[in-house]
């Protein structure tokens, strides 16, 4: 390839076309302010007119990274994930945890962890420290916190 091939696309969108550009984007999913504004900075002219657009349609809740925040919250229990690889998305999306601290809170990660646990290595108790490392690892590898990971390892079907 070329260098010139590889060269930036000219940015060209401004007024009308960064906002129709702005809106085909929100139509398909969801975006935090912090990932739109870069979306939108890769084709804009003017960078402050992007953070006013990305401002104006915050204000009439076309964007919201509460919503976003919450689906993100969604997907990520869905996908078997513990609160700090949620945390982790969270700030990967430049989202803060704070909109969701109460959801966060609701959340039984002891039940998560042990239902993971459940459907990947059964019911059973393992005796076995290799056995036992290993679902330790699988785990923490998730995102649970050791405390909530011990008490999924060792409870047993009875401790429903």
């Amino acid at each position: 390839m070329l260098n010139s091939e590889k060269a930036e696309k000219p940015k060209t969108l401004t007024g009308q076309r960064l906002r129709s550009y702005a809106f085909a984007l929100l139509t398909r999913r969801d975006y935090s302010q912090a990932e739109l504004i870069t979306k939108l900075n890769q084709y804009a002219v003017h960078p402050d007119e992007v953070a006013n657009l990305v401002e104006e349609l915050a204000g009439q809740n076309y964007q919201s990274d509460q919503r976003v925040a919450e689906q993100t919250l969604a997907s990520q229990i869905r996908k078997g994930k513990g609160l700090q690889r949620i945390k982790q998305t969270l700030k990967a999306k430049q989202l803060d945890t704070e909109l969701i601290t109460e959801e966060l809170q609701d959340i039984d990660w002891y039940e998560q962890a042990y239902q993971l646990k459940v459907k990947k290595f059964g019911e059973a108790v393992t005796k076995d420290p290799k056995t036992k490392a290993k679902q330790i690892r699988f785990l923490q590898y998730r995102g649970f916190d050791m405390d909530v990971i011990m008490k999924a390892v060792a409870r047993t079907s009875e401790e429903e």
